[in-house]
């Protein structure tokens, strides 16, 4: 038997827990080949579960989903602790893990000398003489309330299970024991391969040497990727005596055909020079950051060269996508991560300051819709490049009425999640302090994964949104058919800018068409100003592509003549007449329940929801709904509509 398969068969677990460790993680005691560097677990005769170490802080692991590559994590401080007093903020390596798509931010204001009312306060340790210490979840009130009041010990983030946040949301008494419920962690190793070789009977391994191999070991020999179909299927002996000659013809043509592509496979393989968990020494600059991006943005360094050599010297057969400050190549690092590598134009004369400000903002930003930033070269560089996550599945431009429209098609539900993502990613954006316009929000900005998830990428057009400002004047920048007329008109940007541009993107949504095209008439080459029109003229049926089940399906019908009333709401030529961007989040999750009926809204007090009630209840195809004034129902909603 090979003596790799059985030393790490296992699985292996710590004295008395029943957490199963196999690859990517070890203990201290497997083989190195067995488990992945940065994945090592540790025992302790105290603890019944293993713990993990991120940087500097000791996490319990709870559970390892090894079909889902998801663990589950509590940080070991808040554990035998009903009310814990030490907070950390969370952090990760990006190359190794991610945060769970559904995991909630839980900011804590510690030992405040003043008290801050719109925050929740800590009962188990708040005194009412003080000091005072607090906390908020993701979508509690802004944290510009501490500026003004001041005198907080200790701010710290700690990532939270959505479930346990709604437990906390609905009883604060519960503070200690929610924080003991954890976290959950995405990890990279393997995931492209190991399954593979689980199913073909092999244990997936870790190769020192030249660790971009997928090193699979079986029974009898190691493989790359995967245990050989033929060998796993030779000890069948009876099977293979009993079938017929016909039978043992195409038997034997099918391992032919599984051996051909096998080795088509293995050849792509190994033309891959090392993985992200091999560091090379151009890779080790990663760990360096820039001073002049300020000492509050931790961004990894990348040199000229190493990303020259990713992108085969910017050959143009990698490049994605052209933008108005540069073009996007894929590469492929090193550390053998493939990356989407934006390099700036040299005749851009703000190219440094365009820059400076795109790393600023995107290395401050987390969410689950927002595409993430690797990281950059120095502004000193030969060349300004930055690098993002590449997200392989394309454009919704792409899949609407671009390269992919005629291989795939988008549905319905596929369709309005998008929307419901993307306008969650720019209510993000719109709640951050300082606020952050995106202002070049359209279909080719909106990129999905392979779960046709979205990721909104290119931020070279957004700027911070200084916190006294009701506005920004700036020069018009845009893609046409997407620019907010009065931003174009008096130049001045606020977040309503990517509000009506987002109208314009559920446009697209409906109709599968591209917001301009000069092969349309010349009256309807700009999709904002025909959808307006056949809306008014109550001749939706005409505009929405005819693949999405209008004409056979009411649910349908109803959801699409729903959201194209939000969208001419946002499409209003007064930015006052638009709803927030928060507004239209609310009413397009209540779309989506496609259950609601008009006078259904019963919620009282919330600002933001008797918006949505009055959006969504409008008549479809109102035409007075396009030329009358949008008028908000509270005083409070001002905070959120600029």
């Amino acid at each position: 038997m090979n003596p790799y398969y059985r030393n790490c068969s296992g699985p292996f677990h710590c004295s008395g827990s029943k957490v199963n460790v196999s690859f990517p993680f070890s203990l201290p005691d497997s083989p190195s080949y067995c488990g992945v560097p940065g994945y090592e677990l540790n025992c302790s005769a105290a603890e019944s579960e293993p713990s993990i170490r991120l940087h500097g802080v000791d996490y319990r692991v709870k559970n390892i989903d090894y079909d889902k590559g998801f663990l589950t994590l509590v940080e070991s401080n808040f554990l035998g602790n009903s009310c814990p007093q030490t907070f950390t903020n969370a952090s990760i390596n990006s190359t190794l893990f991610d945060f769970a798509d559904l995991d909630v931010n839980l900011t804590v204001y510690i030992n405040c000398s003043n008290p801050i009312p719109s925050l929740t306060a800590i009962p188990c340790f708040n005194d009412p003489f003080g000091p005072y210490s607090y906390y908020k979840l993701d979508n509690g009130p802004s944290s510009f309330l501490l500026d003004l009041f001041g005198g907080c010990q200790l701010k710290a983030a700690v990532p939270l299970d959505e479930m346990a946040a709604m437990s906390l949301n609905s009883n604060s008494s519960k503070f200690g024991e929610v924080l003991k419920q954890g976290f959950g962690l995405k990890w990279t190793a393997g995931k492209d391969w190991c399954r593979g070789c689980i199913d073909s009977g092999g244990i997936c391994g870790y190769n020192s040497t030249r660790a971009s191999d997928p090193i699979c070991f079986c029974p009898n020999n190691t493989a790359l990727g995967s245990c050989p179909y033929e060998r796993k299927e030779s000890s069948k002996t009876g099977l293979i005596i009993g079938l017929s000659t016909a039978g043992g013809f195409s038997f034997i043509m099918f391992c032919s055909l599984c051996f051909l592509i096998y080795r088509r496979w293995k050849k792509k393989q190994s033309s891959s020079t090392s993985n992200f968990l091999d560091r090379s020494p151009s890779s080790a600059m990663s760990s360096k950051t820039d001073p002049e991006l300020g000492s509050s943005v931790y961004t990894p360094i990348f040199s000229y060269d190493e990303l020259y050599e990713a992108t085969n010297a910017f050959d143009a057969s990698k490049e994605l996508g052209d933008g108005g400050f540069g073009t996007v190549y894929k590469g492929k690092l090193k550390d053998g991560r493939v990356v989407a590598v934006k390099r700036l134009y040299e005749s851009n004369y703000r190219g440094a300051e365009q820059f400076m400000n795109e790393v600023k903002i995107v290395s401050l930003l987390r969410h689950q819709n927002l595409v993430s930033l690797y990281g950059c070269t120095s502004r000193h560089s030969r060349e300004l490049l930055l690098v993002y996550e590449f997200i392989p599945n394309g454009t919704v431009a792409d899949h609407l009425h671009g390269s992919r429209a005629s291989e795939s098609f988008l549905p319905w539900n596929v369709r309005i999640n998008i929307a419901i993502e993307t306008a969650d990613a720019l209510n993000y954006l719109h709640s951050v302090e300082p606020q952050i316009i995106h202002r070049d929000i359209k279909t080719n900005n909106i990129m999905l994964d392979n779960s046709f998830h979205v990721k909104v990428g290119d931020f070279g057009l957004s700027r911070l949104f200084p916190l006294d400002a009701t506005h920004v004047s700036t020069a018009p920048q845009g893609t046409p058919g997407y620019l907010d007329p009065e931003y174009h008109k008096f130049f001045q940007l606020t977040d309503k800018s990517d509000v009506y541009s987002f109208g314009v993107v559920l446009m697209e949504l409906i109709s599968s068409m591209p917001a301009v095209d000069i092969n349309r008439k010349f009256n309807e080459a700009n999709l904002a100003y025909m959808a307006i029109k056949k809306i008014q003229r109550q001749e939706l049926h005409e505009l929405v592509d005819p693949r999405l089940g209008f004409h056979t399906d009411s649910n349908i019908n109803s959801m699409i003549s729903q959201v194209a009333e939000l969208a001419l709401q946002c499409l209003q030529s007064e930015r006052e007449m638009r709803p927030a961007i928060k507004v239209v989040l609310e009413v397009l999750r209540e779309i989506e329940k496609a259950g609601f009926k008009s006078g259904d809204c019963v919620e009282v007090g919330d600002a933001v929801k008797e918006e949505a009630c009055l959006l969504k209840n409008i008549p479809p195809y109102s035409p007075n709904s396009v030329a009358d004034r949008w008028i908000s129902t509270s005083s409070e909603m001002s905070s959120f509509s600029g």
